[in-house]
């Protein structure tokens, strides 16, 4: 017994990392409750500042920030305008429909079902959206199968046979996925063109054999899926060619000694190993696939195939543009579905020790009397899909009228012409000779480099902090971000983009949005290489230049980056050419001051002015391979290194 005597007695105790005063009175036999004392914010500051002393944890909050305005908060506008009408016309067809009184501006849910389930006139909904919808996923789904059948049996060849010619046949296999995926498109139109739609002109195929191709051949469903699944097998080459590359050789040889067929192996061993990279494929195809826009204009426009992306396209530049929102809103939808799925299957897939510590040589499947065959199909195969299209867009670029092969109507006047009567086609003068075309190729060119060194430098930044803090939830939640634009539709990211620079007049029409957009779109690429490069080093490399007084920066500049050099820049190397042969992203944010060079090929084509728009593809396919060829050679860096025969 104390009597009346009180005393205090301090507790310290931890709650989440903070340090709690707590003040309690006592007295006799009896605790008063307790009263907590002030915060001791010098404490929390220098918490705050030991955090910040780390560079990757200034480099990741830094991001985390800017990746949530620029994704997050454009995401967030344009769902905002999905539910708001956006037009008279749109004010009027609700107002029909559903016997409403809503004006421009105003928010309402009425919106998607105007869309989605018209009562009124149900046909607008079906061909709106319900056919465009199932035509688009019919579409990847098909040229997925191509895709991953096509690039993973080459994989296969390459990595695993006795095949000749490996380097030659990998090198230019990736040609159709350095060059843009409408250049397939506007090959195949060259060369099997019917005249029964358009124009009235025929291909090359129809001039050489007198054979005139069917239209569902030429335009449709069927051109559109197999370009898309020819553009995107590269992709597939590369994912799976790796894995196989990697893969040890000892669980074959082991299944060899114990007299299994070669067959077995295939399907006991080969496939379970490479199925986590099938299925990666298919889902990342089929994301890319479902967003495709210039394939479908190119291939499906002449015959009304229409496909989610050209009714999106055809809906923001009319009098719709709040269900072109919608639209954009369900092809995200599928994207973040296709990442919730791939990681589904990530977390669910058996474990396979592939890569150990022993070495190990491949055993090659020699293929006899096949190889050499096999071989020449190949490469004759691949020439016609990656270098035959580049002789047809020069021929086609220099005929006066299309579709007429005969040595008199050939021409320079395309190129070089300076307003001659056989330019009667909008131009006042050739390609090389037009100021137009010039101030565009500038266009593009700083455009790239823009989008290059911002994404490239961000990528960087953003692998270092993120191998830094592997495993934390800051970590992961900047790596998904800085990801998601990747499986965002090109077309629906331009949908967002244009939401935010219609309320800020200052943006719209502008340099800066093409710039900002195409960096946060281009990011994926830079962070992938940049995440790959840090996880591959040892952190005793820099943990020895710490110990020593090594500031973060040189560091950086001297240890990490010359290390990794090649893999940092072909994070730069991917952006840069990712936006020389863009036009679904821009297609939306571009006016006459600030097209580019795709957005120009885009007017000459709708225009049927073919030899400009063939010789303006031309142009942007030379350039690409040329700057990746020299890139190529002067740094190691490109984005086919990895893969390929010796």
């Amino acid at each position: 017994m104390y009597g009346g005597t009180k005393r205090y007695r301090i507790f310290i105790r931890r709650r989440r990392g903070w340090i709690i005063w707590e003040k309690i009175n006592m007295t006799d036999n009896q605790t008063v409750k307790t009263q907590p004392a002030p915060f001791c914010f010098k404490k929390i500051l220098n918490h705050i500042k030991q955090f910040f002393s780390k560079s990757s944890n200034c480099i990741i909050v830094f991001f985390g920030i800017v990746l949530t305005i620029t994704v997050i908060y454009p995401l967030f506008s344009m769902v905002k305008d999905s539910f708001t009408v956006q037009s008279v016309s749109e004010a009027k067809n609700i107002n029909e429909i559903w016997d409403a009184a809503v004006k421009r501006g105003d928010f309402t849910f009425l919106q998607w079902p105007s869309l989605l389930f018209n009562k009124l006139t149900p046909l607008y909904s079906k061909n709106f959206f319900w056919i465009p919808l199932y035509r688009s996923v019919l579409m990847a789904l098909i040229a997925c199968t191509i895709a991953v059948v096509f690039g993973g049996n080459l994989a296969f060849f390459i990595t695993r046979t006795n095949i000749p010619f490996k380097r030659f046949i990998s090198t230019v296999f990736v040609f159709p996925y350095i060059m843009p995926s409408w250049t397939l498109a506007m090959f195949w139109t060259n060369f099997f063109r019917n005249a029964n739609v358009g124009m009235g002109i025929t291909g090359i195929f129809t001039a050489l054999t007198g054979i005139a191709m069917p239209e569902w051949f030429v335009y449709g469903l069927f051109p559109c899926s197999v370009v898309l699944g020819l553009h995107y097998s590269p992709f597939a080459y590369i994912l799976i060619g790796g894995i196989l590359r990697n893969m040890d050789a000892n669980l074959e040889e082991a299944a060899t000694i114990l007299k299994a067929s070669r067959a077995k192996i295939m399907r006991k061993i080969t496939l379970p190993i490479v199925m986590p990279a099938l299925l990666s494929t298919f889902l990342l195809v089929f994301a890319s696939a479902m967003s495709a826009y210039a394939v479908p204009v190119f291939l499906g426009s002449p015959v009304r195939f229409w496909v989610l992306t050209t009714k999106m396209y055809t809906m923001m530049n009319g009098n719709f543009q709040g269900q072109g929102y919608i639209i954009a809103f369900t092809m995200i939808l599928f994207g973040i579905g296709i990442l919730g799925l791939n990681q589904w299957f990530t977390g669910r897939r058996k474990s396979f020790t592939t890569i150990t510590g022993k070495s190990s040589q491949i055993s090659l499947v020699n293929l006899r009397g096949a190889r050499t065959p096999l071989s020449a199909v190949l490469v004759i195969l691949l020439c016609f899909i990656a270098i035959v299209p580049l002789i047809t867009f020069a021929l086609e670029s220099v005929l006066l009228l299309p579709g007429d092969y005969s040595l008199k109507n050939f021409t320079l006047d395309f190129w070089i012409g300076r307003g001659e009567s056989a330019l009667e086609n909008g131009m006042d003068a050739g390609i090389l000779m037009s100021a137009d075309v010039w101030r565009t190729l500038w266009n593009s060119l700083r455009l790239s480099v823009v989008c290059s060194v911002v994404a490239g430098t961000s990528g960087i930044l953003i692998g270092y902090a993120i191998g830094k803090r592997r495993g934390s939830k800051l970590a992961t939640f900047v790596n998904n971000l800085a990801f998601f634009p990747y499986l965002m539709p090109s077309m629906a990211f331009g949908a967002i983009y244009l939401s935010i620079a219609t309320k800020i007049p200052f943006l719209y029409g502008s340099f800066f949005i093409l710039a900002l957009i195409g960096s946060v779109k281009y990011l994926p690429f830079a962070s992938r290489s940049g995440v790959n490069a840090m996880l591959q080093l040892s952190n005793e490399i820099e943990e020895a230049a710490v110990i020593v007084g090594v500031p973060w920066i040189k560091r950086m500049s001297h240890i990490i980056v010359p290390i990794q050099k090649a893999t940092f820049l072909s994070g730069f190397l991917l952006p840069f050419i990712s936006c020389m042969r863009e036009l679904s992203l821009f297609a939306l944010l571009v006016t006459p001051q600030n097209k580019v060079l795709t957005t120009m090929l885009m007017q000459f084509n709708e225009k049927g002015y073919t030899q400009y728009g063939n010789a303006i593809n031309l142009m942007i396919i030379v350039l690409v391979l040329l700057i990746n060829f020299t890139v190529n050679k002067a740094t190691g860096a490109s984005i086919d290194k990895g893969v390929g025969g010796a």
